[in-house]
């Protein structure tokens, strides 16, 4: 549609379309005031379903003069609901990143290997990234930030869950942004993987100097009341609670995670409870009793019983075995863990249920937690991906859909 303000144009004008591109929709109408109908797009499964529950709306009066329709465009990019507007593209991104990296065989983990990071024997270059550290703890893009990327989606690269979990983070963004748009708004110094330690010292987007403000959100007691959008794309990692003499394989003391997606009732569940503590405590029981017990236990034994619900080796067990399984399964039922989708590198992309059962044969002596880690999806990054728009807008260049 075309511009709804009188006089305006250019700057207000791209404001508006991206406004549009984002979901809202701009009605005229004969009111005295502008009204906002924001709706709730946060716990919506896709903006198609938001629109269509009528979330997103804006009228306005019909002789609104430039100045109030350019107060109206800056309130709406600053609205909480152009947040979740923007997180339904941003998990779309998301999921289109991590698809292509899951589809990488090329893509492994290692724990044992020369570097933190083993681009084989073609090496770095070949890759498209150079180091900037020693023993494969930090590299970034020698040239198009887009090739490197790729390397990941098509190359032979060996690495653990932390890289998985920072190469995903960047390949969500050249995913929104399109590959040419990636390349464009980002300078290779601020598409850096490596050690966490790392990242902090470098222009890394991600932990670095240009990553600008964080959300603080450890225990999701913040994302879980904005919805189930508010999570797509998040950071997080789920770590032992005792300390490292109680762990048995040090190559799984950890896990690194980007949010996949986030069903409806695992939503629900996580507002319903004020976010992760309560899971966190939870997790905590589900150790306890598995803990107690008392059989021989094979490979992917509680994999095999809690998340696949193996009903042969469950039969072989006895009835007080069972009986505790059937305690433990109670607790799993929970749609948090059966809903709340993350990727892992190797694992792939599995409910947060599926990491708690596997914990408890890798490392049987501690229980784990879940947290979310330092993001700045909502704050700089949200701020960086509105600007770049808006300059392609005004610049009159094509632009990819968000």
């Amino acid at each position: 549609m075309g511009p709804l303000f009188a006089g305006s144009g250019g700057e207000s004008d791209c404001r508006q379309r991206l406004l549009q591109e984002l979901g809202w929709r701009f009605v005229a109408a004969d009111v005295a005031a502008i009204d906002i109908h924001a709706g709730a797009p946060c716990d919506r499964a896709s903006l198609a379903e938001a629109i269509a529950a009528g979330d997103l709306v804006v009228r306005v009066p019909r002789h609104l003069d430039a100045a109030a329709g350019s107060r109206l465009e800056e309130e709406l990019l600053a609205h909480p609901a152009t947040h979740c507007a923007y997180a339904f593209a941003l998990g779309n991104a998301t999921r289109r990143a991590v698809d292509r990296l899951v589809a990488n065989p090329g893509f492994r983990f290692s724990s044992v290997q020369m570097g933190w990071i083993g681009f084989g024997p073609t090496g770095a270059a070949h890759d498209g990234w150079k180091p900037i550290a020693t023993f494969g703890r930090g590299y970034q893009p020698s040239g198009a930030n887009s090739r490197a990327i790729e390397a990941f989606y098509t190359g032979q690269v060996r690495g653990e869950c932390g890289l998985g979990r920072q190469v995903a983070q960047y390949a969500a963004q050249a995913e929104l942004y399109g590959m040419d748009g990636f390349d464009a708004e980002f300078a290779a110094d601020e598409i850096v993987i490596g050690t966490f330690n790392r990242l902090n010292e470098t222009r890394s987007i991600l932990l670095g100097s240009s990553a600008g403000g964080f959300t603080r959100d450890g225990r999701a007691a913040q994302a879980s009341q904005q919805g189930r959008q508010a999570f797509m794309g998040l950071p997080g990692f789920i770590f032992h609670v005792f300390d490292r003499s109680k762990l048995d394989d040090l190559n799984n003391q950890a896990e690194n995670f980007v949010v996949y997606d986030v069903s409806a009732e695992a939503a629900a569940a996580l507002r319903e409870q004020g976010g992760l503590e309560f899971y966190n405590e939870r997790n905590r029981e589900v150790w306890s009793l598995a803990r107690s017990v008392q059989a021989r236990k094979p490979r992917r034994f509680f994999e095999r019983l809690l998340f696949e619900r193996d009903a042969t080796l469950r039969a072989d067990q006895s009835a007080a075995t069972q009986a505790t399984l059937e305690r433990i399964d109670r607790l799993l039922d929970d749609p948090f863990y059966r809903g709340f989708e993350v990727y892992v590198h190797k694992q792939g992309v599995k409910p947060v249920g599926f990491h708690v059962a596997r914990l408890l044969d890798r490392n049987p002596r501690t229980p784990f937690r879940i947290e979310l880690g330092l993001h700045n999806l909502h704050t700089t990054l949200y701020r960086r991906y509105l600007d770049h728009r808006l300059r392609e807008c005004e610049a009159g260049l094509p632009q990819a859909s968000p």
